[in-house]
């Protein structure tokens, strides 16, 4: 199974699960990408240790940073920056899980060792790509919020994920629904639970880090870069937390992942 996407005219199924309809624009960015495999550097650690690292909040104060540091594949989320949180999270990074709305753009985060893995979700999201790299301005049009203006990366360092990881999420993991009510907003995984699949497709062992929501403590903090509390989980509806957590605490128990955080 590729962990980067390739053009399938087999595809069954529309983004975000599949590449069906999307198939021109996929083939127009992947022509322009410098490199869509990974690096044989990375390569040889893919049967070692992988830690996944959320972005909540229990990691504040636990200084497990240089724990985080040791792993051989170490995978982080969205925008959840490690400059001025090394000690709690770390600073290396392997890959870098995110969207065009959750990417970097201030190059201050920008650092030369990640590979950038872009979740795709919508045919927008494929445009914004092509639009950066032809240095064209970006139409925020279609996204749930303002995508990046500004790609800080070298195209050598961006990468596509295969759709089926999305699948094994939504599907095999958390059993979402095939089909949705479209009077209702669609339930996805979170960036979380597809890293999380990503580790186990690659990796021998996997530990994940960060992960604990408690929503008994509705004033605590969500997230261990910023003073946004946990109360703010809840109004999200378009992710299934609950079915997330208990996810994860059964992969916990059949010792499928140690989380590090846990307690």
């Amino acid at each position: 199974m590729d962990s980067v996407v390739k053009p399938n005219s087999e595809d069954k199924q529309q983004l975000p699960y599949g590449m069906r309809k999307a198939e021109y624009l996929l083939i127009r960015v992947l022509k322009q990408l410098e490199k869509c495999d990974v690096p044989m550097t990375v390569k040889k650690k893919f049967s070692k240790k992988c830690i996944v690292v959320g972005n909540g909040g229990v990691l504040r104060n636990k200084t497990l940073g240089e724990k985080i540091d040791s792993y051989d594949i170490i995978i982080r989320l969205n925008n959840g920056p490690v400059i001025g949180h090394e000690k709690d999270v770390g600073k290396r990074t392997t890959f870098r899980l995110c969207y065009p709305e959750s990417i970097f753009s201030n190059s201050s985060h920008y650092d030369p060792d990640t590979i950038v893995v872009l979740l795709i979700f919508k045919q927008e999201d494929l445009q914004w790509l092509l639009d950066l790299i032809n240095g064209k301005k970006v139409n925020a049009k279609g996204h749930w919020k303002a995508p990046a203006d500004t790609l800080i990366y070298k195209l050598s360092q961006i990468r596509i994920l295969n759709p089926i990881f999305l699948k094994i999420a939504a599907f095999e993991f958390l059993h979402l629904p095939l089909v949705h009510d479209k009077k209702k907003m669609p339930v996805h995984p979170t960036t979380g639970i597809i890293a999380t699949a990503l580790a186990l497709h690659l990796c021998d062992e996997t530990h994940i880090v960060g992960f604990k929501y408690n929503f008994n403590e509705p004033n605590s903090s969500l997230h261990y870069y910023e003073d946004v509390s946990m109360s703010a989980m809840t109004k999200i509806p378009y992710h299934n937390i609950t079915a997330e957590q208990a996810f994860l605490k059964e992969l916990r128990s059949l010792k499928i992942i140690t989380d590090l955080t846990e307690n």
